[in-house]
């Protein structure tokens, strides 16, 4: 598979995988292209590229941590979508994949054929932030994988009634770096101090950004979710009426996008393009 690289030289991972319309998968703060397994598997009948933003499991760290903000990853998806030769694209954007799908519809209007915002919205609850910094650039405290599940589903199992053993172990080595002699972070822990560095300067309005996303336009929340909330998702719906709307029930932040009513909205929006 020929390389990606960035335009100031960062090899990026990515699989480029089916037929048709062309969806690209873009993932959390933390996270990288494996958080759409699920989707890969329950998805057909489309062109389904995943990409990992830099700094992240699998792509390239880069030297200047301020180069972690969404306006320079959503450039990269931009050239990603140039290096494959692909026009336009659904984007379903888990997250801050989500907020970068914004800074596109503002930037590049045109290279968007849809978009899937998987829990995430214009307006984010201080009590999902403040939970993403209790963790974000730390290394886990645990030292072996037993005690990495324990601590998943003592933190996470309230928002994730239900899974079981297995799934707890699949999510705790796709989000952690587990070996033998302890766990590790699977992104650069730099990317605290980025977040850290832009938060001292007041946060953009991203309501504006929301009203230049294209249709067909769909919003996925976890019922159970700390950072999209109920109101905000009614706010988006009354600015955007032909929003397609679905609400997962046993999941927090964010939905695995396997789930019946996460599969359906993203068929929605794949029928009208």
């Amino acid at each position: 598979m020929t390389p990606f690289v960035t335009a100031d030289g960062l090899r990026l991972d990515y699989t480029d995988q089916g037929q048709g319309p062309a969806v690209l998968c873009l993932p959390g703060l933390t996270r990288d292209l494996r958080d759409f397994d699920e989707l890969a598997a329950a998805l057909s009948g489309v062109r389904l590229l995943r990409l990992t933003p830099r700094g992240r499991h699998g792509s390239d760290w880069a030297q200047d941590a301020s180069s972690y903000n969404i306006a320079a990853e959503s450039a990269d998806s931009l050239a990603f979508l140039d290096f494959l030769g692909v026009e336009k694209a659904v984007v379903i954007g888990t997250s801050r994949g989500g907020l970068q799908a914004m800074v596109m519809a503002a930037t590049a209007p045109e290279r968007l054929a849809g978009v899937v915002l998987n829990d995430i919205g214009p307006e984010l609850s201080a009590d999902g932030l403040g939970r993403i910094m209790d963790y974000l650039g730390i290394a886990p405290r645990a030292q072996s994988l037993p005690e990495l599940v324990a601590a998943l589903r003592a933190t996470m199992g309230a928002g994730f009634p239900g899974l079981s053993a297995e799934k707890w172990e699949t999510l705790a080595r796709r989000w952690f770096d587990v070996r033998d002699d302890g766990i590790g972070l699977t992104y650069d822990p730099k990317i605290r101090d980025a977040v850290i560095e832009q938060s001292a300067t007041p946060a953009p309005d991203l309501w504006p950004f929301f009203d230049l996303l294209p249709a067909p336009l769909a919003v996925i929340r976890g019922a159970n979710s700390d950072l999209l909330s109920v109101e905000t998702v009614a706010r988006m719906k009354a600015r955007r009426p032909a929003l397609i709307s679905a609400e997962v029930p046993n999941r927090g932040h964010v939905p695995f996008l396997d789930e019946p009513q996460a599969l359906a909205a993203i068929h929605a929006v794949l029928e009208q393009v």
